[in-house]
């Protein structure tokens, strides 16, 4: 079931993907599918092998409100990838670069089951939405390979209040503040 859902998820997206068609192409029926995994964002987050289940990170990330948002998504990414996740999420990271099945799942993770979810709770138009939340993206992103990936100093042993601080208002920026957009 999960090679399936990987394969379906890769070719299909998220949104693209539906259990039924996991199901079939498992050779299995779809009730089996929800009894193992329960709803299809728990089988994408065991598909890729998650470090952590951003639905229940968010609510306290987004409990500090929209002019806090920055600080609090890479404070809650930094505790992910400081605790017992870091190995799968290292996992998952260096197969993005390695190879575009990998890379389609780790933008469809960030893209529907972390930043999709940050970004709901703005009140932009969905295009724009779209594109804060690929900035936000690339910063998020940029720091994990800079500090786990290729462990750049002094960023790779800087204290986490520290990079909250410096890069939050990066991401805060490109989420809720003044971004040139295109169009």
């Amino acid at each position: 079931m999960l090679a399936a859902a990987r394969a379906a998820f890769a070719e299909r997206g998220f949104d693209g993907a539906t259990i039924r068609g996991i199901a079939t192409a498992a050779g299995v029926d779809p009730a089996l599918v929800h009894h193992y995994f329960g709803s299809k964002d728990q089988l994408f987050l065991a598909a890729i092998e998650a470090p952590a289940d951003p639905a229940e990170l968010l609510p306290e990330l987004l409990a500090g409100g929209p002019d806090r948002l920055g600080e609090g998504v890479v404070r809650t990414l930094l505790t992910v990838w400081d605790g017992p996740g870091q190995a799968a999420g290292l996992a998952l990271v260096r197969s993005a670069i390695g190879n575009e099945w990998g890379a389609r799942l780790l933008r469809e993770f960030l893209a529907t089951q972390v930043l999709r979810r940050v970004i709901r709770s703005l009140d932009h138009p969905p295009a724009e939405a779209e594109l804060r939340a690929a900035l936000a993206a690339s910063q998020l992103v940029g720091l994990v390979v800079g500090r786990y990936v290729l462990k750049i100093e002094p960023l790779a042993s800087a204290a986490p209040e520290w990079l909250v601080a410096a890069v939050g208002p990066t991401v805060q920026r490109y989420l809720t503040g003044e971004v040139a957009l295109p169009g």
